[in-house]
């Protein structure tokens, strides 16, 4: 199929709670094939479709050489937490220590309608916590402690890629008082 374009922080489609997906047709099949070709190619553990774009309740997964998705996640977490380094393609190159559930019990679908349950710990289970806050409008970024959080925001307003340049310095052409004038 295609690789998309991936949105960046700051997008508002980032910010916005995906719909469920209510038809299981040829457009959805082509929706989880391009966000997979788009996830391998970046590459990336994960991708929920307002990533690319798209406010439906669909995400792809890639960990442990396993690659898949889930449609209109259910999740059930345990109460045991796990600490460890998160990014987000949205969000690129930057990495922060995030606390997440240690398993989740993820009920969904198929991209055929068909019943999926996927049951999973450590990497698995932050990939499909971080996947599913993403159709629920909430960043990797929001979860962290107010500390890593504040350190987080300033590394995002410093990177490359968020748009913003350096501001350029003019001389004036005007004489400034003082200095000789």
């Amino acid at each position: 199929m295609s690789v998309r374009d991936i949105r960046l922080f700051g997008d508002p489609v980032l910010r916005t709670v995906a719909s469920p997906v209510v038809e299981f047709d040829k457009q959805l099949r082509t929706l989880v094939q391009d966000l997979t070709d788009t996830m391998l190619e970046a590459p990336g553990a994960g991708l929920a479709a307002p990533q690319i774009g798209v406010a439906l309740r669909v995400f792809t997964y890639n960990v442990d050489d396993v690659v898949g998705h889930l449609i209109n996640p259910e999740l059930t977490l345990t109460e045991e937490t796990q600490d460890g380094e998160e990014g987000c393609l949205s969000i690129p190159g930057l990495t922060f220590d995030c606390t997440r559930a240690y398993g989740v019990v993820a009920r969904g679908f198929d991209m055929h309608g068909e019943p999926v349950v996927i049951e999973g710990t450590e990497r698995l289970a932050r990939c499909i916590q971080h996947e599913t806050d993403h159709l629920d409008g909430i960043l990797f970024v929001d979860r962290l402690d107010d500390a890593t959080r504040k350190a987080a925001m300033r590394a995002i307003r410093e990177a490359e890629w968020n748009g913003l340049e350096a501001p350029v310095v003019k001389q004036s052409p005007h004489p400034m008082f003082g200095r000789g004038m």
